[in-house]
């Protein structure tokens, strides 16, 4: 998996921990595809303004990992769910994922 996917994940888990702000940037540059100085141009802001704080949200994303583990903690119930031999059973673990 690529830092890329893996960031975007950690958001999926993680993004209302950030500011409204924080959640623009990286939006605008992950899922918008903006470039930075697109993203400095559309908010009146620095090109290195934009990159510091994408780093230091990409940085926050990871620090929330390390500390909560939602992500890995996710992963290893979809693969106890597998291991479910009642149907039913693995559907209910299959939806806390």
């Amino acid at each position: 998996m690529s830092d890329r996917d893996y960031l975007i994940i950690l958001y999926d888990f993680y993004g209302e921990l950030l500011t409204l702000k924080q959640q623009q940037y990286f939006e605008d540059y992950y899922f918008n595809n903006f470039t930075l100085s697109e993203i400095s141009q559309n908010l009146n802001i620095s090109r290195n303004a934009v990159h510091k704080s994408l780093k230091g949200i990409c940085e926050k994303l990871i620090k929330y990992e390390e500390i909560l583990k939602l992500y890995t903690k996710s992963m290893e119930l979809k693969k106890i769910a597998q291991l479910v031999q009642d149907t039913s059973i693995r559907k209910k673990l299959e939806d806390f994922y």
